[in-house]
């Protein structure tokens, strides 16, 4: 009887230890202008953008993150406020 249940701490003490890691080596070899590309297409570039005005793709982009942060923003706004959450004390002087 009491080898079975130092068996069975045994057992269960096994499934806490941790998981052998094997590192991989791994080469990263990013294009600037490929990030978020696919592989068969390419680059989604529909209206040319890229071939016409490369000065202002990069700034075409940075826009998009901002804008895109600023929505992560509004929706959480509009979460706290449709669920009655109310901070107290005025936010003009």
């Amino acid at each position: 009887m009491k080898l079975a249940i130092a068996s069975l701490l045994f057992a269960s003490a096994a499934a806490f230890a941790p998981a052998p890691v094997n590192k991989a080596a791994t080469a990263l070899n990013v294009n600037e202008l490929e990030i978020g590309a696919t592989a068969p297409l390419g680059v989604y570039d529909p209206l040319g953008w890229l071939d016409n005005e490369p000065e202002s793709f990069e700034r075409r982009r940075a826009v998009e993150r901002k804008h895109g942060r600023v929505c992560m923003a509004a929706v959480v706004g509009n979460i706290v406020h449709n669920n009655h959450i109310v901070f107290d004390g005025y936010l003009s002087p």
